[in-house]
């Protein structure tokens, strides 16, 4: 490839270094001149121009970097159209992606104008994310090059998907461990396999003893779990304790303890008969992310995990202070419309659950402005949007709330936890989204404003394809309710704690950040009794102590 200053009357067939800004429109850079072109130039008064010409040895950048792509492609991947000398991967999935960094290292190496990209290995990723890109550095690479780049990096990326499985939990009991506890850890559970499309099987609770455990085990393989998931009542601290005797009585085989990540450092791998049992360790009563949702990760994924690949996760494996992983690059629109020419699913997810402790004892929700209760205002506000589905997560009061939503297409999904905070409505209404659902809108039933039309205003907004992925209503500038997510943010969101809901996450995603003015409605919640009676509704008595809290 010669590349410099040509005489635009000896540029015709060249590539264009950098645009031209003509009277009568641009050329591009990368575009190649045509006799056309080099009259358009030359009317422009522009001698010279800064060009690339090809050689027979030179293979273009976008047949360079589509046949690279093409050659490390190993299944499961969409490759959009070569542009600017550039082939995006992406996802056709949820699933891990799986690197063989070797592979991309070497070709990386093989000459500078070619460079391929990806995710790290092993990352969970969602259908539609993109996960690597091939890209040629302007204009051309040597053919030779590009040919062994293919040879060497052939099959180097592929997709893992996840396979739903019956997954059975196994819990062991001791005299300190709150039976709360154990309900807990079995919602939270439930909650992680929804991520892979799965269902807990089954649930057997028994005694902290090796005997007890073994029996478990084995009754839950023999009524078909193809994962078994063993919570001990107190932590596995030795090879020998009682969850590793337990599989060994079971018939099984301990594959390794311990792992170098932290949070996760006390898991338990093994198997019996062929099927996966994982101890976990303690953190995975937590939604948060550890060690034990990489090895979770692998296994739904059909990939094996050895001893060789857990003591391979120290680098990276300090989740203390890591955030959540990244989201997603879009495809183009026009790509993404190719590949799945069907309407983006929004699902709403009304938020009901709360104790309404401002509001002087009695539930705002249940208050009625033009009498109408406030949590039936805001179900018919959504389902007179485009939103595809509500779902209205209910809590306290839960029959009382239901009754005021009587007669109204809702689904509802009932959060027990809904004492610890906005977070554990969240990971409710997520669990409960349909598998297929693109995003979530996540709403606040007290928020009387917020309509059908305000709703359209922020579905509109959301344009995965130009990279928005969370579409937020301001009033004056400042940040307010309601917000949609991109279902790239489920996994987040799932593993949310305490009462402060998704600020923390809104903050890490700026950039994939869409604000949308709404005016008062987006700050207007009825929190007080002064706030309802200032919004001209009315508030019933407070309900008597013996009153069911639920």
């Amino acid at each position: 490839m010669k590349f410099g200053p040509l005489a635009t009357r000896d540029a015709e067939g060249a590539l264009l270094a950098h645009t031209l800004r003509l009277a009568d429109g641009a050329l591009k850079k990368g575009h190649r001149l045509t006799a056309d072109d080099i009259a358009r130039i030359l009317k422009a008064g522009i001698a010279e121009v800064i060009a690339a010409r090809l050689g027979p040895d030179d293979c273009h950048e976008d047949e360079a970097a589509h046949r690279i792509a093409k050659a490390a492609s190993g299944g499961g991947l969409t490759l959009e159209p070569p542009f600017t000398g550039r082939v995006n991967f992406h996802a056709d999935a949820d699933g891990v992606l799986v690197v063989d960094k070797d592979a991309i290292d070497r070709t990386n190496r093989i000459d500078p104008a070619i460079t391929l990209a990806t995710l790290p290995a092993f990352a969970r990723v969602t259908r539609g994310r993109m996960v690597a890109t091939a890209k040629i550095i302007p204009f051309a690479a040597p053919r030779a090059d590009v040919e062994a780049a293919c040879d060497t990096v052939r099959g180097a990326v592929h997709l893992a998907p996840f396979r739903a499985r019956p997954v059975a939990l196994v819990a062991t009991q001791l005299a300190h461990l709150k039976p709360a506890t154990l309900d807990k850890t079995r919602r939270i559970t439930e909650s992680r396999l929804a991520v892979y499309g799965a269902q807990l099987a089954g649930e057997t609770r028994v005694a902290h003893d090796t005997e007890a455990v073994a029996e478990a085990i084995a009754a839950q393989i023999a009524d078909g779990a193809e994962l078994v998931l063993v919570f001990g009542a107190s932590a596995i601290v030795d090879r020998d304790d009682v969850i590793p005797s337990a599989i060994e009585r079971a018939g099984g085989t301990i594959t390794h303890f311990g792992m170098p990540v932290d949070p996760g450092n006390l898991l338990l791998v093994g198997e019996v008969g062929g099927v996966p049992v994982l101890g976990a360790p303690g953190c995975a009563r937590s939604p948060k992310e550890n060690g034990f949702d990489w090895v979770l990760d692998r296994l739904m994924a059909d990939l094996p995990v050895t001893r060789q690949e857990i003591t391979g996760l120290g680098v990276g494996g300090l989740l203390m202070e890591i955030g959540t992983r990244p989201q997603p690059r879009e495809m183009p629109r026009e790509v993404a419309q190719a590949a799945d020419p069907r309407r983006r699913r929004v699902e709403g997810i009304l938020l009901a659950a709360g104790q309404s402790r401002r509001a002087g004892g009695v539930n705002k929700l249940l208050a009625r402005i033009g009498g109408e209760p406030l949590v039936r205002i805001a179900a018919r506000a959504a389902l007179a949007s485009g939103l595809s589905r509500l779902t209205v997560v209910t809590g306290h009061m839960a029959p009382e709330v239901e009754a005021a939503l009587e007669g109204l297409d809702v689904a509802l999904a009932h959060n027990p936890d809904h004492a610890e905070g906005m977070a554990a409505s969240i990971r409710t209404g997520i669990k409960a989204l349909r598998p297929d659902a693109d995003a979530a809108m996540i709403l606040l039933a007290d928020m009387p404003g917020v309509t059908a039309a305000v709703l359209d205003r922020l579905i509109t907004a959301y344009r995965p394809d130009e990279g928005v992925t969370l579409v937020l209503a301001t009033s004056g500038g400042k940040r307010g309710n309601p917000v949609l997510w991109d279902r790239g943010h489920f996994d987040a969101l799932a593993r949310l704690e305490g009462d402060t809901g998704a600020r923390h996450l809104i903050g890490q995603h700026a950039a994939a950040l869409r604000e949308v003015e709404i005016g008062e409605a987006a700050r207007l919640d009825l929190d007080t009794r002064e706030a309802l009676a200032a919004a001209g509704a009315e508030v019933g008595e407070a309900p008597s102590p013996s009153a069911s809290p639920n």
